[in-house]
């Protein structure tokens, strides 16, 4: 039976997903353009740039690959299933399954046929048969399954270099006086153009937009930066924006590529002998263990899982998250600063100083988590609500994480250079010069001193707070 196959933006694959057994004689491929949700303003424009472009692209490649596609501009899903139900009145309307909670309403509520999802390397149903023989959902047990699984590093049943985890050796701080490697920049095309000038903006030149530019940027990064990924990963400075970050999760969530050739080819150049195990094995970890780990609690977790505010936060979201010129607290202005002009930062400034300024003013955990999904290029519904509400916000009142990741003013100094052009002293508690974040740090502490002195990984903090 003829099929239409809908694409959503976050599948761009023709390998994968509903497209992975397609008949290009019989089948059509649908992909929308949802203008209720793209034209959002509050959605940062390289974003709704990348997006656009990224799928308008990946229609144009199936038609020279002999695909039949029809790209509808709609205010809903619901409105282009209507239209091209009416079109084509006898094929059967497909996709594969959505990667958020949202769109699989949405798919079921328009009575989609959805299809098996293969755009990551663990099933949903193979995650909860591990998760729910779980007594804490510890990222690391799940990673050594999946080392295990994928044969990835490993010497027979051991771990190659003995250890599984070269964490420890991976937190120095941002070097001086080091030779960062410039990245790629993609040149836009005609369709890019056309989207930009659609926009009325002025893309950063360094997104991709097509599967060749993605594949480019990976072998870019394999060849200029997975050397020395390791051990600055968790640094941040402004001498370079990116360091040594692979730039690869935009392309790894929207479909331009797929975990496993990025894994397969990961593999293949550090068995040519000159990359450090730190390295490589930081970055697989981040790739098989930490993104599946997200992708797979996202579902296990639940739909409700979202609303979940345990430290009863009810601030509302500061000015300066949409202007970084408002305020004088450099790290902020910094991190805003590189959103705006690129709509990515990585996890550090992600961790440590948004969400880390988020859980020690008691943002609310819903409008901290609707500001991250629009200003990051690579942000999705999954990626996103178990980082906010269980990693960054500790909303969840421990069932990710057992601790929640709140630090003063000492812990960003450290690891960034922003302290050293900043009106803010970190060494400093109280006075006009004193840290917010140190202040803010020990404020944290003493709001929630009853639900943190009985948890075991808090308690010499607590004790730090009592000596106060």
């Amino acid at each position: 039976m003829a099929k239409v196959l809908f694409v959503p933006f976050d599948q761009l694959n023709s390998s994968h997903g509903v497209l992975k057994n397609a008949n290009k004689k019989e089948d059509i491929v649908l992909l929308v353009e949802q203008k209720r949700t793209l034209s959002k303003t509050t959605l940062h424009r390289e974003k709704q740039y990348f997006l656009i472009s990224s799928a308008r692209h990946f229609s144009e490649d199936l038609k020279k690959k002999g695909f039949k596609t029809e790209y509808l501009i709609s205010e809903s899903f619901a409105e282009a299933f209507e239209t091209i139900r009416k079109k084509y009145p006898q094929h059967d309307l497909c996709a594969a399954s959505p990667n958020s909670f949202g769109a699989q309403e949405q798919m079921l509520k328009n009575k989609v046929n959805l299809l098996p999802n293969d755009f990551f390397l663990t099933s949903k149903d193979e995650f909860q048969t591990w998760a729910r023989r779980q007594k804490k959902f510890t990222m690391e047990n799940f990673y050594r399954l999946q080392r295990v699984k994928f044969n990835a590093l490993m010497d027979g049943d051991d771990p190659v270099g003995g250890r599984w985890n070269y964490d420890a050796e991976n937190r120095l701080p941002p070097p001086k006086n080091y030779s960062w490697p410039p990245y790629l920049e993609h040149k836009p095309d005609e369709i890019d153009k056309k989207v930009a000038e659609e926009l009325n903006h002025q893309p950063s030149g360094i997104w991709a937009t097509t599967r060749k530019g993605a594949l480019a940027q990976l072998e870019y990064f394999l060849k200029h930066h997975l050397k020395n990924f390791g051990p600055y990963e968790d640094a941040v400075t402004t001498d370079n924006w990116a360091l040594h970050h692979s730039l690869l999760s935009p392309y790894l969530n929207n479909g331009l590529l797929h975990p496993q050739e990025v894994l397969d080819t990961t593999l293949a150049r550090f068995n040519e002998g000159d990359i450090p195990i730190e390295s490589a094995e930081a970055f697989i970890r981040q790739l098989i263990g930490w993104r599946e780990y997200v992708h797979g609690m996202y579902w296990f977790l639940g739909r409700e899982y979202r609303d979940e505010n345990q430290l009863h936060a009810n601030r509302k979201l500061d000015e300066f998250f949409w202007d970084s010129s408002q305020t004088d607290l450099n790290c902020m202005k910094q991190t805003i600063s590189d959103i705006e002009a690129r709509a990515w930062t990585h996890h550090i400034p992600r961790l440590m100083i948004l969400s880390n300024y988020a859980l020690l003013t008691g943002i609310k955990p819903m409008e901290f988590l609707n500001w991250m999904k629009d200003v990051y290029v690579d942000a999705t519904d999954w990626v996103m609500v178990p980082n906010v509400i269980g990693m960054g916000l500790h909303a969840d009142g421990g069932r990710m994480m057992t601790k929640p990741y709140a630090a003063g003013g000492a812990y960003i100094s450290r690891m960034t250079n922003y302290c050293g052009g900043c009106k803010y002293n970190p060494k400093l508690r109280v006075g006009e010069n004193a840290c917010p974040f140190t202040t803010l740090y020990w404020d944290f502490l003493d709001r929630h001193r009853e639900v943190f002195s009985k948890n075991h990984r808090m308690a010499q903090q607590v004790r730090g707070l009592d000596r106060l």
